[in-house]
């Protein structure tokens, strides 16, 4: 029985009792959330426990304990349950047969890939967007945060049942590429930088590729400057582009749409107005659009914005809000209720104005946008890149720490607390570092699997649960239990690091029952039920821990 079964069966109880109580109770609803249960902290007060009582006993007129008494005797009588007793004010604490805990491990590896994963977000179409750096650089440590967190809540997402669209912007557009353009240019002529540019040896790598792949561009710059800029910059952005692409599938990060801003600016067909033109007279639709002093405004104060913002200057020039506000509306005309934004920690200013838009297009401000803001990351040791000169580049952070590592730690804390790493701790394989202590927990249940079968441990020759009785084995199964609530909760809060924590728990869980309970019997001793049935069990534990590595990004080894 999981904890969500339990809660389901405690729900259909006090409904029960509810009704019986007539119009003493009338109004009062309970659902499988009034009735969540909690693994207590002391195992002597049984397997799970629940306060349902304490939560509904005024809104019923009587005492918690008298409540607790009356659901307690009837889910003594839920089958699984071997007992159901009152401590305190009114807490139920039950304790679960053995046989009914150790079904757990076979329903774990009979679904696979698929426990843990369920339909708490069904039918909700998410966009995720995340990193979007400028495509004049590669990408670097700043970046790479809202990269680990970003690809990790886009997979507890799904795992929930969302169905999720995880979305870079490129920012392609205005004045960061112009200036792009000419570093690349005089690059690739081997003129000197102009005072504007980008540094970094990589911007001379680029106009070194350029300059070959365009064999004729120093004539062509001789005789038409801008055609030679436009060339140079247009395949420099789409070799820096590449890189960026290649950087971030090293990271095992995943994008379904790659979005660029160009698209914004450009005219629809047939001489359609561009998204950004159309998206000023659909925010005028709605009213919230007026004009002062020659130029465009919309009154985004009206949604809690600090001030109103402009669209359009005077001169007719489109400011950085009008590109978001197209594309905000492109998002909403996409299908997607639920616009989700990853942005750094230099972005608060984003918040007023980007839920200010949700608003002025028409769209419920509390559920149909949300701005994360993520910390910065300091990590000890890490190098300046050669190569880009005055950053630490993701790529240089893949060489020294690896993708596993990189993300594990990355994804194991709130996105808005500020983090501090040791390089040298982060790649280091002990058990003080946690990436490396789940990973060998997985790898653990790898070897079990590999000795089982040299010493003749089948799983399909029996499975007895009633024989786990082992406290380490009950702590185990507990944690098994938990694994499709905690997806669910780092779901709805977009918390993934809540996964990494839980992990971290069943590793111990794990590791103190490995020290305990044999699988592979000693000597001379006959194989017997109580070796197959805890090669399920270990078997389970390696289940939760590759699908729970998975949605971080994380590999789940079977050697260490």
């Amino acid at each position: 029985m999981t904890p969500q079964e339990l809660a389901s069966a405690l729900a259909r109880i006090l409904t029960d009792i509810i009704a019986s109580r007539g119009d003493a109770a009338e109004g009062v609803v309970v659902t499988e959330q009034d009735t969540q249960v909690e693994r207590p902290k002391n195992r002597e007060h049984g397997d799970w426990a629940s306060n349902a009582a304490m939560k509904f006993a005024k809104r019923l007129g009587t005492n918690p304990r008298e409540l607790a008494t009356e659901i307690a005797d009837r889910a003594a009588g839920i089958d699984g349950v071997a007992k159901a007793e009152i401590a305190g004010p009114g807490f139920i604490n039950i304790t679960l047969d053995a046989a009914s805990a150790g079904e757990t491990a076979r329903r774990v590896v009979e679904q696979g890939e698929a426990y843990g994963r369920g339909d708490a977000l069904a039918g909700q179409r998410i966009n995720l967007e995340f990193v979007s750096a400028n495509p004049t650089g590669p990408l670097h440590m700043g970046h790479t945060r809202w990269a680990a967190l970003g690809d990790s809540t886009a997979r507890v997402l799904r795992a929930a049942g969302a169905d999720v669209t995880s979305e870079y912007y490129i920012n392609d557009a205005g004045a960061q590429m112009d200036k792009f353009g000419r570093s690349v240019l005089a690059a690739a002529l081997g003129e000197e930088a102009p005072e504007d540019a980008y540094p970094g040896e990589y911007i001379q790598d680029l106009g070194r590729r350029v300059a070959e792949q365009i064999p004729g561009l120093g004539e062509l710059a001789r005789t038409d400057r801008a055609a030679a800029l436009e060339q140079a910059q247009e395949l420099g952005y789409r070799l820096q582009l590449a890189e960026i692409q290649d950087s971030l599938e090293r990271f095992n990060v995943h994008f379904d749409v790659f979005f660029s801003e160009r698209t914004l600016h450009a005219a629809g067909p047939d001489g359609a107005p561009s998204p950004i033109e159309a998206a000023v007279d659909r925010l005028r639709e709605q009213g919230h659009v007026f004009e002062e002093d020659g130029a465009i405004w919309v009154r985004t104060t009206d949604f809690g914005d600090d001030k109103d913002r402009v669209f359009t200057r005077g001169n007719g020039v489109y400011t950085y809000f009008a590109a978001d506000a197209a594309y905000y509306l492109s998002k909403k005309d996409r299908g997607f209720g639920e616009k989700i934004y990853l942005l750094g920690a230099d972005h608060h200013g984003y918040i007023g104005r980007l839920t200010a838009i949700a608003g002025a297009a028409g769209d419920d401000t509390e559920t149909d946008i949300t701005v994360l803001i993520g910390q910065l990351v300091n990590l000890n040791g890490a190098r300046l890149s050669k190569r880009a000169g005055n950053i630490i580049e993701l790529n240089d952070l893949l060489e020294w720490l690896g993708s596993d590592a990189l993300r594990y730690w990355l994804a194991r804390y709130p996105a808005d607390s500020p983090l501090a790493l040791d390089g040298e701790k982060v790649r280091s394989r002990s058990n003080d570092n946690p990436v490396f202590y789940v990973q060998y927990a997985h790898a653990r249940t790898c070897a079990v699997d590999r000795n089982a079968a040299t010493a003749g441990v089948r799983r399909e020759d029996g499975f007895a649960p009633g024989l786990l009785t082992h406290e380490t084995e009950a702590e185990l199964l507990g944690k098994l239990q938990q694994y499709p609530g905690i997806v669910a909760g780092a779901a709805e809060l977009r918390e993934p690091h809540r996964i990494a924590r839980y992990l971290e728990e069943l590793a111990g869980a794990f590791h103190r029952w490995y020290d305990n309970c044999r699988v592979i019997p000693l000597r001379e001793e006959p194989v017997g039920d109580l070796h197959r049935t805890r090669l399920w069990l270990n078997d389970a534990a390696g289940v939760v821990l590759r699908n729970g590595l998975d949605l971080l990004g994380v590999s789940a080894p079977e050697r260490l």
